[in-house]
């Protein structure tokens, strides 16, 4: 039997995480695996180093943080194998997970998934809400007055839903993501304008546009911790959620739902952010906060008259 499965995982200051994660699918991957590739996005915390000696990794270096979806872009083009999963550094995969995966997939009738995500469990063995929605207008203003806390409905997230069954979805979130490779090629990959958050989504939006099903599977499991490196660098991770939330919106509400959202965003959210933030008694978070809003505003003019996405 061919292998079938290149795994990929973009590593940036993960620590012991991306060590613990590479061993999950040595221990997993079995006969299936045909590669595990790390692309390593300029970490200085030493991580790097520790994949270095081993020989089932191949370790590329890009020696700058290129953003997720352009850095998955650069592994999933070093593998030729079947199938893709995309991996975080933070997650990991208990032994039976990818045969599993891989058997659900190479059913008669179900052929025409794409995209195949997992039941995601964290630290305490709770069970992560790890599907979405597609994002509508309406969704994602609910989001940014914080709506959709109140009436999960009202948002993407779909925090209403237990995940304890299989079902058919619009997205399941990047922490896992198995894709076929011949979906991945013709959509041309990640859409590298998202330098993180939202790239994910966007490539499952394709996919499904495509004639393609993205599915659920609950009978399998894997491991998600969640925040993950982006804990680092709370006010930057604002920052480029609010930045990918206005290119997905230029993307696909046109121009009048996308100018909502921008204005709701910029005059709206951090208001409603900093309110909360007060009444938790964190002021740390309020500072967080205005400096992520001061980050967006002085990208928006290089995007808006230039169109810049990096920083």
């Amino acid at each position: 039997m061919s292998h079938k499965i290149d795994v990929v995982i973009v590593n940036w200051n993960s620590g012991d995480q991306v060590l613990e994660c590479v061993s999950s699918i040595s221990i997993g991957g079995d006969k299936d695996l045909a590669r595990i590739i790390v692309v390593d996005n300029g970490s200085t915390d030493g991580s790097e180093k520790l994949l270095q000696p081993l020989m089932d990794v191949q370790l590329i270096e890009a020696g700058q943080n290129l953003g997720f979806g352009r850095a998955c872009n650069l592994g999933a083009r070093h593998g030729n194998a079947k199938y893709l999963l995309f991996l975080n550094p933070d997650a990991a995969v208990y032994p039976a997970s990818l045969q599993a995966v891989l058997d659900y997939m190479e059913r008669p009738d179900t052929q025409d998934v794409g995209v195949c995500g997992v039941q995601l469990k964290d630290e305490h063995g709770e069970i992560s809400r790890s599907c979405t929605r597609f994002p509508t207008v309406s969704g994602l203003i609910a989001h940014t007055v914080g709506l959709d806390h109140f009436i999960p409905k009202l948002g993407h997230f779909m925090r209403e839903w237990d995940h304890a069954s299989d079902r058919s979805v619009d997205h399941v979130i990047g922490a896992f993501y198995l894709i076929r490779r011949e979906i991945f090629d013709q959509l041309q990959g990640f859409d590298e304008r998202f330098f993180v958050y939202l790239e994910d989504l966007d490539l499952s939006r394709r996919v499904k546009a495509s004639g393609w099903r993205v599915e659920f599977l609950s009978s399998v499991q894997a491991y998600h911790k969640g925040g993950g490196t982006s804990d680092q660098v709370k006010a930057r991770r604002l920052f480029y959620s609010q930045r990918s939330k206005i290119i997905y919106s230029y993307k696909y509400f046109g121009f009048f739902g996308a100018t909502l959202i921008l204005l709701s965003t910029l005059l709206l959210e951090p208001i409603s952010r900093t309110a909360i933030s007060i009444l938790r008694g964190s002021l740390s978070s309020v500072k967080e906060t205005w400096v992520a809003y001061g980050l967006l505003v002085s990208w928006l003019p290089g995007w808006i008259f230039k169109g810049r996405e990096e920083r």
